[in-house]
């Protein structure tokens, strides 16, 4: 099975920045995914302000990014099989749903004063199903929309997009938290959702295979997975994009986003919650910084050795703000953070894309979604649980340091002594 031939174009166009946004239908994905990106990121930072107000427990934090990431680690594979199955519009039109219902019950909650644990905790598994339904049939939909041309520029875009929402998220949630309060402001969260449901109903590109699962489909679902895990193991750039999310995924992923109040608390001069918002938005910061020069002419053009390089960058910059008693300086190494998080996803996504076997393209992007969010649920884990043994600012320091050392080991393994010709 040979990688789709529109990814062997990629040199050839590499400098020809932003034009996939000449597109309109992708124009209009590009805003309202994004959105709807934020949206999703607007609704932790409320919730989970709430219940770290109210609990103090870094436990529950924790149990936040579990909940999160493991609809990925066990349904993501299958979530890529209906993206190559279904109207992929449909699936991302559920998920949708599925999202603005989480934020209108955490709202009832809030105003009405009745927040428990195992409210939250429903609330919390409810919006991890609605991500792995959305994330894989988003990625695959692009390739529906836009020219054979277009293609790797909007990639590219899109995965800065979704990273730019993971990133700039937070900080609209923050400010929908000091202007609105926790109530309105996740209701109005839930608006933020409807651009992408309503430019869904008639978009482009949505139709796929046969929506009836023959008696193959039914009895070899395991064993599809599989065998597109074999396909990324044998192709050296999805192999290698993999273990790259998934080694980050796995040691800190996103986790100490869930206990940034903490730090905060830690950091802050008079006000906690101010100190949060400006941590979240330097964090943003580096993102948007990164969004704009990935697709800029001729800087940080999509290759494997530059994705490993950034990744290591960013484990150096989370040890130092893990370490930091000063806040300026946790300021400064956030905002490097974000800028090469940002850098080496969305570098590691459109190598996916743009490499993955266009019929099973779908798979593919789960088995990516797997590694890249699935692995997530072990970083609550080792940042969150650990935190609340160690503290989070020790936890996520010896998470960032195990990450460093591992990438080191790959990169000498497979740049060093490759060039020695060993």
């Amino acid at each position: 099975m040979k990688p789709d031939t529109r990814a062997a174009r990629l040199p050839s166009l590499e400098h020809r920045a932003f034009t996939s946004l000449s597109n309109r239908e992708f124009r209009m994905y590009f805003i309202a995914a994004t959105a709807a990106m934020m949206a999703d990121n607007i609704e932790h930072v409320i919730s989970y302000w709430v219940m770290f107000q109210k609990f103090h427990s870094p436990a529950l934090g924790a149990f936040a990014v579990v909940s999160h990431w493991v609809p990925f680690l066990l349904l993501a594979g299958f979530s890529g099989r209906l993206a190559d199955r279904f109207d992929i519009r449909r699936l991302i039109q559920i998920g949708m749903l599925m999202f603005i219902g989480v934020s209108i019950g955490w709202g009832v909650m809030f105003m009405t004063d009745s927040a428990t644990v195992w409210k939250a905790m429903v609330l919390l598994v409810i919006h991890g199903l609605a991500g792995v339904l959305w994330v894989p049939a988003a990625q695959v939909l692009i390739h529906g929309i836009v020219s054979v041309e277009q293609l790797p520029s909007a990639v590219r875009i899109a995965a800065t997009g979704r990273y730019l929402g993971l990133l700039v998220g937070p900080v609209v949630g923050d400010a929908l938290l000091q202007i609105f309060g926790s109530s309105y402001g996740i209701f109005i969260n839930a608006l933020i959702y409807l651009p992408l449901f309503v430019w869904l109903i008639n978009a482009p590109g949505g139709s796929r295979g046969s929506a009836v699962p023959t008696a193959a489909d039914r009895i070899n679902g395991f064993a599809n997975i599989w065998s597109t895990m074999k396909v990324v193991g044998r192709s050296p750039v999805l192999s290698s994009m993999t273990a790259l999310v998934g080694a980050s995924a796995f040691f800190v992923g996103n986790a100490y986003q869930a206990q940034m109040p903490g730090f905060a608390l830690d950091l802050g001069h008079a006000h906690a919650d101010f100190s949060y918002g400006v941590l979240l938005a330097a964090d943003a910061a580096g993102g948007l910084s990164a969004g704009l020069i990935l697709e800029s002419r001729g800087l940080l053009p999509p290759k494997v050795r530059t994705a490993f390089i950034l990744a290591m960058i960013w484990c150096c910059a989370l040890f130092g703000f893990a370490r930091s008693n000063t806040y300026a300086m946790a300021i400064t190494l956030l905002f490097v953070a974000g800028f090469v998080e940002l850098s080496f996803n969305s570098m590691a996504q459109s190598l996916v894309q743009l490499n993955a076997p266009a019929e099973i393209r779908g798979r593919v992007i789960g088995v990516f979604s797997m590694s890249a969010l699935g692995l997530r649920t072990f970083s609550g884990l080792s940042v969150g649980l650990l935190g609340s043994l160690v503290g989070i600012h020790n936890s996520l320091s010896y998470s960032a340091a195990a990450l460093f050392l591992l990438y080191g080991a790959i990169f000498v393994t497979r740049y060093v002594r490759r060039r020695q010709g060993m």
